[in-house]
């Protein structure tokens, strides 16, 4: 049998999404998810792997900006939907798709492109590095208490129908995404996402809820939730489970999480994805019972080496040699000589002795300021060359907050 790469049309939606959904397991995702994937969908940036009348390969992107350190926003393919059908793996369908997206990203000028891995290992051939990390928690609010700081009194919460309060809270993440790499600056549409609420989804909790901080007037964050409650013998043990929060101020931040730890017949504070240095951290009494783990989350890939590092500041002033291995995107390959500061950086190609050795995916890795070069070359995949040039780099390339990834795509 053989296989056709196509650029997906319209009609051919269905079908194409039909397949992505057997390849993760084959349950049906609620009406309104696929309602608002299919409106989102980019066709000119999907792919269909189809054998005959069956498709059985997908793959997509979405066009983001991603906040880098600096702050500026670089172009960054958001790589999505991807999946090869069980009858058809190891048949090459994957690298296909993958070296046909890549050769697009570079026709199209975007420096990067970006993923979230259902199986990290798969995406690390084709030179993605594990670049942001996400914090989960399970806080025993019974037992854990929160010292808030000056100010956070006079803000002012109020409960808000989520699709009501949609427009302020966007204003307040769009304020939000440049106080850290990885956040995305999102198309029209997006905004819609956290606002899914299919009930299969919700585990026995609540419908969303949403809760807006304001002072004087002003909308200065929100947190959306669900509440699940739970019974036993000893009385209510419920759960906030929370979706997803954002604050202008310390004070608005300190007043949303003060709320989530004292609804009425809860116990329990359960987080799923938040950056790794989130501030919370610092406000409770014993983290040791808020059930800290962290995992993967946004993988990046470097398609221009050059204007990459160049979109991006420095934390020191670096002057390095990069010798970068690039197998899948050979342009990428050889020695470049990286220059840079807190206020701009060039990066171009040279015949000069290296000073650092490493793949793209290690730079993938270290791009958001979030993985140390110095770890990297810990565990043996960065070589230092020149005494000192690692310290240098490791330094230059960190970044005062960690990178974290808001949602998925």
């Amino acid at each position: 049998m053989s296989t056709e790469l196509k650029v997906l049309r319209r009609e051919d939606w269905g079908t194409w999404y039909a397949g992505l959904e057997l390849a993760f397991g084959g349950v049906d995702e609620s009406p309104e998810e696929r309602r608002l994937f299919e409106e989102l969908t980019e066709y000119d940036r999907s792919v269909g792997a189809w054998d005959g009348d069956r498709c059985v390969g997908t793959s997509g992107a979405f066009s983001f900006r991603l906040s880098v350190p600096g702050g500026a926003f670089v172009p960054a393919a958001g790589v999505t939907m991807v999946s090869v059908a069980a009858t058809h793996r190891r048949r090459g369908i994957l690298t296909s798709m993958m070296r046909r997206q890549l050769d697009d990203v570079r026709a199209l000028g975007e420096p990067l492109a970006v993923l979230t891995a259902s199986e990290p290992e798969i995406y690390g051939r084709f030179g993605y590095g594990a670049a942001t990390w996400q914090l989960t928690a399970e806080i025993d609010t019974s037992r854990v208490k929160l010292t808030v700081p000056r100010g956070t009194d006079a803000v002012r919460l109020r409960f808000a129908p989520p699709e009501d309060a949609a427009e302020e809270c966007e204003a307040v993440y769009l304020r939000s995404i440049g106080s850290r790499p990885g956040m995305p600056a999102r198309l029209p549409g997006w905004e819609r996402l956290p606002l899914l609420d299919p009930p299969a989804g919700r585990e026995g909790a609540s419908r969303l809820q949403c809760v807006v901080a304001e002072r004087d007037g002003e909308v200065v964050g929100y947190v959306r939730f669900h509440n699940k409650p739970e019974w036993d013998a000893a009385g209510p043990k419920g759960v906030i489970v929370l979706k997803d929060m954002a604050a202008l101020d310390p004070a608005a931040y300190a007043a949303l999480w003060r709320f989530l730890f004292d609804v009425d017949l809860t116990s329990t504070v359960r987080v799923q994805n938040r950056p790794v240095d989130d501030p919370w951290l610092s406000l409770v009494s014993d983290v040791r019972r808020c059930g800290l783990s962290r995992r993967d989350s946004l993988h990046v890939r470097l398609v221009d080496v050059g204007a990459a590092l160049e979109a991006r500041t420095y934390q020191r002033p670096v002057d390095v040699v990069l010798d970068v291995e690039d197998v899948f995107c050979p342009w990428n390959s050889g020695h470049w000589r990286l220059t840079g500061d807190a206020k701009g950086a060039s990066c171009v190609r040279t015949d000069d002795a290296a000073d650092l050795a490493l793949s793209v995916k290690e730079l993938g890795a270290a791009y958001l300021g979030g993985t140390a070069l110095s770890a990297l070359a810990g565990a043996g995949l960065v070589q230092e060359l020149r005494p000192g040039a690692l310290a240098e780099a490791s330094l230059a390339f960190g970044s005062d907050v960690a990178p974290w990834l808001p949602h998925g795509f």
